[in-house]
């Protein structure tokens, strides 16, 4: 950025660059240490694939934020492993959705809100970006709450307040001033922090035959709680917020590459397309190992000893402590906090880019402050309401609650839009969605359709 003069907006940008100087550090090590490994085919293979990743990469990782993580503990402690195949149905259905935001946004060269804007009602999108912002603040409320708890987990005398209102400004600050390139290179390193979870499941010595069962034959009980809480994981892993932030990001990574205008970007290559791919199963397919995991080490462990009552991240941490040892318990601490710093920017970021698109603003995280102050303002106040969710006793599992709900509503109505601008040839062109991708495409409409309406009937 530049720093001709020494204004106040400068010094707090090198503030907010302070941690991020500490983490080039790291970083710049850890690439010293890949280039010493052996120069096998193997490793020259992984260094290829490790390069491939990106946003969808970002993108599936953030989806495990706490409030996921809390969610899915609380599936495991009520019901054992009897779940489990949620995991498995949800990884093909959330990949072939992102996989679509993704072609949209290389394809037209601009976010899917700005698509929406220009091939359907403004009052539509209107309505959804009305909603995704609710649903956006009441995650970011949950997940500030939970990372602060995560905080005390490792220092009981921390102030619960004081840690919620430091990872606000953390979180604000470097979405707004860490440049692009250096920030998208800090997320994908640490959506890494989710092999903690994976870890601390090997740790807890699961029964493998009982998962493994449970794993890919679907069981289903039809009471109210159960379906809410079933709606809570469609809602926590199909999310509309996953859609804005991933098309966004395509568009971020080529203006990056240099094509700053929509004409420049317009189109798209086949190796393009097939890198992508390879990126969105791959970040999919690690939020939903993640889920997995999670699920199975509270099955393994709290279900059997009776402890159902999981509100929080760090309550299944607590939990886990006395049955599954230290160990489990500081990867889950850990895990918290990371995720949290990696899903709140995505939260808040879809809020501002779909707002922004729709209403013609400038927009996109390249742009310094000067050039994009309503985006970055919409961030601003994304992260102040969800702040303000945690003075206001609002119970976390609620917060959840009303999340799910509003994902549920929100999701048709975006999934649509996106089924039938990828099947467009006259918008994909050559890159349009195969009849079966499409199928696909309706069906997960459908089933978040359903979701959203059990969601809003188990309420009552």
């Amino acid at each position: 950025m530049e720093r001709d003069k020494k204004t106040g907006a400068n010094r707090v940008e090198e503030f907010a660059g302070a941690p991020a100087k500490a983490l080039d550090a790291t970083l710049q090590k850890t690439g010293e240490m890949a280039h010493r490994l052996p120069n096998s085919k193997a490793a020259q293979r992984t260094r290829v694939y490790w390069n491939t990743l990106g946003p969808g990469l970002t993108t599936g990782a953030a989806d495990d934020d706490p409030s996921g993580i809390a969610t899915y503990s609380q599936t495991g402690a009520q019901y054992g492993f009897q779940l489990l195949w949620l995991s498995a149905l949800t990884f093909p259905l959330m990949a072939i959705v992102q996989e679509m935001c993704a072609r949209i946004g290389i394809v037209t060269g601009r976010g899917l809100a700005g698509n929406i804007r220009a091939h359907f009602s403004r009052k539509v999108l209107y309505f959804v970006t009305l909603f995704l912002f609710a649903a956006n603040a009441f995650n970011i409320g949950a997940d500030l709450g939970a990372m602060a708890k995560g905080v005390q987990l490792l220092d009981k005398g921390l102030s619960f307040g004081l840690i919620v209102i430091s990872f606000t400004v953390l979180c604000s600050l470097l979405q707004i001033f860490l440049p692009y390139g250096r920030y998208a290179h800090y997320l994908k390193w640490l959506a890494l922090i989710l092999l903690a979870y994976v870890a601390s499941a090997i740790l807890a010595h699961l029964n493998w035959s009982k998962v493994a069962h449970h794993a890919f034959i679907p069981s289903i009980r039809f009471t109210k709680d159960q379906l809410l809480l079933i709606c809570a994981i469609l809602g926590t892993t199909i999310s509309p917020y996953l859609f804005f932030w991933q098309t966004s990001q395509e568009v971020e990574e080529e203006v990056l590459q240099g094509r700053t205008s929509i004409a420049s970007r317009r189109g798209g290559d086949p190796k393009e397309i097939k890198k992508m791919r390879i990126d969105i199963w791959s970040g999919m397919f690690l939020s939903n190992v993640v889920m997995f995991f999670i699920i199975a080490a509270c099955g393994a462990i709290l279900f059997p000893a009776g402890i159902t009552h999981i509100k929080t991240a760090a309550d299944a941490a607590q939990a886990l402590r006395p049955f599954a040892g230290n160990a489990t318990y500081w990867l889950f601490a850990a895990g918290i906090i990371g995720t949290g710093l990696l899903a709140i920017p995505v939260l808040a970021g879809s809020s501002s880019y779909a707002i922004s698109e729709g209403l013609k603003w400038k927009e996109g995280l390249y742009r310094n402050l000067r050039q994009a102050h309503a985006f970055y303002g919409t961030i601003i106040i994304a992260m102040l309401v969800g702040l303000s969710m945690n003075f206001i006793g609002l119970d976390p599992i609620k917060a959840l609650i009303y999340s799910a709900v509003a994902n549920g509503i929100v999701a048709p109505l975006v999934l649509a839009p996106i089924v039938i601008l990828s099947s467009n040839k006259k918008v994909m062109g050559d890159f349009v969605n195969k009849k079966p991708v499409t199928w696909m495409g309706w069906a997960v409409t459908g089933l978040m359709s359903v979701a959203g309406l059990a969601a809003i009937y188990s309420l009552f």
